[in-house]
C-alpha cells in the first residue's frame, strides 16, 4: 500500500459534519480542467473512473457537466472515501456511483473491477495530482490497470505538473519537486518521457498534451493506433 504526501482533512481546512472535505486546489483549477475534459469527452457515453478522487469535489463537477457519463470515483484513504460519499449524497446526482477503494499500487486495483460490482469497460480514466505525490509503483499500477480496463477507444487522462525532456517547466515546479523529494525520495515531479515509456509498455501512446494554468499539463493517452 502506497503512502501519499497529501491526505485531505489533515491540512487544517474545515471538515463538514457529514464528512465533506474541501480542497483549495479544487477551487483554483476545476474550471480549467472541466474545459479540457469537456472537449476530450465530448460525445462520450459509458463509464469513466476517476483514480484518486481526493475530496470528491472534482468528480461531482464532472458529473454535472457530463450527465450522459456514469462516473466512478475512487481513492485509498478512508477519510477521502467518506468525503466522496458525503459529496455524492449532497449533490444528489444519479450518474455518480459509490466510491471504490482502489490502491493504485496494486495493478488489480480492486475486486469490484472484475466481480460485476464495478464499471464495465471504461471510456476513460482520469487521474489528477497523484503520480508526483506517490511512489513510482502507483504510476505503474495506474497504467497497468488502465490498460486492462479501458475499452478499445478509451483514454487515460492525467493532470498535474510534469517535467519535459528532464527539465522543469517552471522554477516553482522545481522548488515543489525538491520539497517532495526531501519528504520522501520516492516522490517527485515525473517526466513526460517517463510517462510515455511506461505507457508504451502497456500498449498506450501519448495522443495529446495540453498546456494548463499554473505550469501544469494534461496528458491524454490512448491505445496505440487509436486517436
Amino acid at each position: 500500500m502506497a503512502d501519499y504526501v497529501v491526505e485531505f482533512g489533515k491540512d487544517g481546512r474545515p471538515v463538514e459534519p457529514d464528512g465533506r472535505l474541501d480542497a483549495a486546489a479544487f477551487h483554483r483549477n476545476q474550471q480549467a480542467i472541466r474545459e479540457v475534459l469537456g472537449r476530450l469527452l465530448h460525445g462520450t457515453t459509458g463509464d469513466v473512473l476517476e483514480a484518486g478522487s481526493g475530496t470528491g469535489q472534482h468528480v461531482m463537477a464532472f458529473a454535472r457537466q457530463h450527465p450522459e457519463i456514469t462516473w466512478w470515483p475512487s481513492d485509498l484513504h478512508p477519510q477521502h472515501l467518506i468525503s466522496i460519499a458525503a459529496w455524492r449524497a449532497h449533490a444528489g446526482l444519479g450518474n455518480v456511483r459509490p466510491p471504490l477503494r482502489i490502491d493504485l499500487s496494486d495493478p488489480a486495483w480492486c475486486a469490484e473491477m472484475t466481480d460485476g460490482r464495478g464499471p464495465g469497460p471504461l471510456a476513460a480514466v482520469f487521474c489528477a495530482n497523484v503520480v508526483h505525490i506517490a511512489p513510482w509503483p502507483v504510476a505503474e499500477g495506474l497504467f497497468a490497470g488502465a490498460a486492462r480496463t479501458l475499452r478499445p477507444d478509451g483514454r487515460l487522462i492525467l493532470y498535474g505538473p510534469f517535467k519535459r525532456d528532464g527539465h522543469h517547466t517552471a522554477i516553482s515546479n522545481a522548488v515543489f519537486d525538491t520539497s517532495l523529494r526531501s519528504a520522501n525520495p520516492e516522490w517527485g515531479v515525473r517526466d513526460v518521457g517517463e510517462m510515455q515509456q511506461l505507457a508504451a509498455g502497456h500498449g498506450l501512446t501519448l495522443a495529446e498534451t495540453v498546456e494548463m494554468p499554473a505550469n501544469n499539463l494534461v496528458l491524454c493517452f490512448s491505445r496505440s493506433g487509436e486517436t
